[in-house]
This record gives C-alpha cells, sequence and structure tokens, in this order.
C-alpha cells in the first residue's frame, strides 16, 4: 500500500505540472484573441476574411500546444508509474514533499479532492509523518506516553503538521515537547487538506476528535485547541459543529487558541478578490482573472473568515460585495485565547496597522472590526510585537501565554472511557 501510494504521488505530481502547463496557451490564447479581435473590429467588414483565416489558424496552434503538453503530461505519468518501486517512502510522508503537497492542497486542494486525486488525503493525526489509524492499538503504538490532556495543534493554509517545528532549530523546542514536558500534555498534530472550505475541514476535525477520543488509551479529560492562522478557524468552526451535534469531544475542550488568525479576514484574500473582479472586466484581462479565480476555496474563506456552510452555499463565489457571514458563538465551557502579531514592537504605528503581521492585521486576530465583534476576553489575548505571521508557529512570548493559559487548571469533568 505504501509503496502504490509513492507511485500514485508521483504519477499525480507529474500529471498535475504537465495540465498546469497546458493552462498557459489557453491563457496566452485569449489575451491574442481579445486584442486581435479589438483590432479587427476598428476595419469592420473589410476585416471579416482576415479574422476568420486568424482564428482558424491561431486556435488549432494553440490547441494543438495545449494537447500536445497534456499528452506529454500522460506520458510522464505513465512513466514514473512504470518505474520500480524500491519499497521507498511516499512523498507526502517525507517532510519536504508533505509541505509541497500541503502547498498545493492549499492552491486548488478543493479541486483536487473532487477529481479523488491522490495529491488530497482525508484529514489525518500525523506522527512521524504518517497517518495514524483512530484505534486503540494504532494509538498506543503511536502515543506511547499518552496522557489524559491533550493539546490538538491545527496549522494553516499550505501547511502540514511539520510547520510547527519551524524555528526549533534555534535551539526552541515546539510548543507540543514543551508542553509535554512542563505540563503532562500530550501533543497532537493534525494534518488536512487546507484548500477545502473551513466549514468542511471544522466538520472533519469534529469527526476526527470524536473518534480520536473514543479510542484514546485511558480516556480524555481536557482538550486545547492551538491553531495557526486558518487553523484557528477550523478549530472554531469544528467547535461549533461539536456542540451543534452534542459531541462528546466538545465538552472536554477547555481551551480554544487562535495564534494570528484572521477571524475578521485577511487582506490578501481580500485584495485578490478585487484584482480578479476587475481583471475580468477586460477581454485583454480576462484571463488573468481565471488564474485567479481558480483559488481554492479555503482561501476565499479567508476573505471573511468564514465558518459554516451557509456562508457559502448557493452563494456566487466571485461576487464583488459578499453577503454578511453568519457570526458563530463560541463554545460554552472553554476559555477562548487569542495572540496578535505585529512587525513593529509597539502595534500602534501607522506601519503596524497597514500590514499587521504582513498577513493578518491585528484587529482581525483579535476578533473585532468596525461592523463584528467576536466576544473574546481581553485578558485571554496577547500581542506580540517585532514579529511576522509565521513567527507565531515558534516564539517564547507566544509559549509563555500558552504554558500560562494551559496551566491554570480548570475543573474538570469524569474522563471519557473508551468505547
Amino acid at each position: 500500500m505504501a509503496i502504490q501510494r509513492r507511485v500514485d504521488e508521483r504519477r499525480a505530481l507529474a500529471q498535475l505540472a504537465f495540465d498546469e502547463l497546458a493552462r498557459i496557451p489557453g491563457g496566452i490564447w485569449g489575451t491574442h484573441h481579445a486584442v486581435a479581435h479589438r483590432a479587427f473590429r476598428t476595419l469592420g467588414p473589410l476585416g471579416l476574411p482576415t479574422r476568420v483565416a486568424h482564428d482558424a489558424i491561431s486556435g488549432k496552434v494553440y490547441g494543438a500546444l495545449r494537447g500536445s503538453t497534456r499528452a506529454f503530461g500522460r506520458v510522464a505519468g505513465v512513466a514514473v508509474s512504470d518505474r520500480r518501486a524500491d519499497g521507498g517512502r511516499s512523498i507526502s510522508i517525507d517532510p519536504r514533499g508533505g509541505l509541497l503537497i500541503g502547498a498545493i492542497d492549499g492552491l486548488i486542494g478543493d479541486a483536487l479532492e473532487r477529481e479523488r486525486s491522490p495529491l488530497q488525503e482525508p484529514m489525518a493525526v500525523r506522527v512521524g509523518g504518517r497517518a495514524v489509524a483512530l484505534d486503540q492499538s494504532a494509538l498506543r503504538a503511536a502515543f506511547p506516553r499518552a496522557t489524559p490532556r491533550l493539546v490538538v495543534f491545527v496549522h494553516g493554509l499550505m501547511g502540514t503538521e511539520v510547520t510547527w517545528h519551524w524555528g526549533a532549530r534555534a535551539g526552541r523546542e515546539t510548543y507540543g515537547a514543551r508542553l509535554e514536558r512542563e505540563l503532562g500534555c500530550t501533543p497532537v498534530y493534525v494534518r488536512y487538506n487546507t484548500g477545502r472550505h473551513v466549514s468542511e475541514n471544522g466538520r472533519s476535525l469534529s469527526e476526527l476528535l470524536e473518534q480520536l477520543c473514543a479510542a484514546w488509551p485511558g480516556g480524555v479529560e481536557e482538550i486545547a485547541l492551538v491553531g495557526h492562522s486558518m487553523g484557528g478557524l477550523v478549530s472554531r468552526s469544528a467547535c461549533h459543529h461539536g456542540a451543534l451535534e452534542r459531541a462528546a469531544w466538545a465538552g472536554r475542550v477547555r481551551h480554544v487558541v487562535s495564534l494570528g488568525t484572521p477571524h475578521m479576514g485577511a487582506p490578501l484574500a481580500q485584495g485578490v478578490h478585487y484584482l480578479s473582479a476587475a481583471l475580468h472586466a477586460l477581454p485583454e484581462t480576462r484571463p488573468v482573472a481565471a488564474f485567479f479565480r481558480r483559488r481554492s476555496a479555503g482561501i476565499r474563506d479567508l476573505r471573511q473568515g468564514s465558518l459554516v456552510d451557509a456562508d457559502w452555499l448557493d452563494r456566487d463565489p466571485d461576487a464583488l460585495r459578499a453577503v454578511a457571514c453568519d457570526e458563530v458563538p463560541l463554545l460554552e465551557g472553554a476559555t477562548h485565547c487569542f495572540v496578535s502579531a505585529t512587525i513593529t514592537r509597539g502595534g500602534t504605528d501607522p506601519l503596524s496597522r497597514l500590514v499587521g503581521d504582513l498577513l493578518v492585521l491585528q484587529p482581525s486576530a483579535s476578533g473585532r472590526s468596525r461592523s463584528r465583534r467576536i466576544p473574546f476576553e481581553a485578558e485571554y489575548g496577547a500581542h506580540v510585537g517585532g514579529a511576522d505571521h509565521m513567527a507565531l508557529l515558534n516564539h517564547p512570548a507566544v509559549y509563555a501565554k500558552l504554558r500560562e493559559w494551559l496551566g491554570a487548571r480548570p475543573l474538570t469533568l469524569p474522563p471519557s472511557r473508551p468505547g
């Protein structure tokens, strides 16, 4: 199975690369076609014969380029699959390979899921890059020092569980390793396809946590969810699904922590949305707009921080003005914490107000805007100055707050025992 998975991933990567190359002639043809027709219109009826000949010839040329590139991709994919399998690890298990696939999923993961591509995988708990089955024997083997206090780490857009190790090479332990050593928590890392809608991943995370708690060795007393960027939205969405379904795991959640999460939306996602609309207005730039409009559902959800299906079902994703998204209540019984960052230390200067941590603005990470406000309590919020968005994955100030929040032991309930 592992060998077949490796071959399938390599074949899919080869095919995807050539499919994307095949889109380039189509985009060039679209621009060429629009510019040529604007010129032909100025000639009126006199230019009709030339226009017909031009369209026929150029259409065949660009069509041949697209077809030959896709055909070469199919040949390359077959060649990869015909290579002798040597029993090595699959691409997604290797840290760098996993990050490559994670980036691809973030860009077009929703389309890959519809196509059932091997490059997208169901949400899973990962240890050493490998997915862990949610049964007692597999969990006992993967977590030999399992404790009843879980800290579930949920990465952000285009990431994997490996991103939580960024910065550890600078002599720092990961958040999970330190929490395990100092508080007796068991770190659990989740990997998911970030190109899917946040609400879909939230539902998947809720289902995963329900199965995890049911099979966890010794039972679960407390759960803390720690999400970076999009991971904070997915965590909140999962809590919403869990509360609606009265899931057992949701009653064990004691902390929900978001690190640099765009609760009110991300400027980059908003900018791309308006840019694609502007480019689509002119025939000459419409092929470029088509490229931007291919962005995944997950990226689109970052425009407003959408958490539920109602934010996107039966709605035009390219509408210039989006309908206000549904407000989702915070999970009762849990302490909700947030960390924002700015590239300057003070955080109140014009530059920090303009760019925030380079991807998320401080008000959005704090859950407030001019028209919306998430009822976070100020005492459970923190600001990290002089840090960018990715620094929040491993930062001493962030860990100090995690240690403080999770170390304040709340009233616990009896553990949920495996069924």
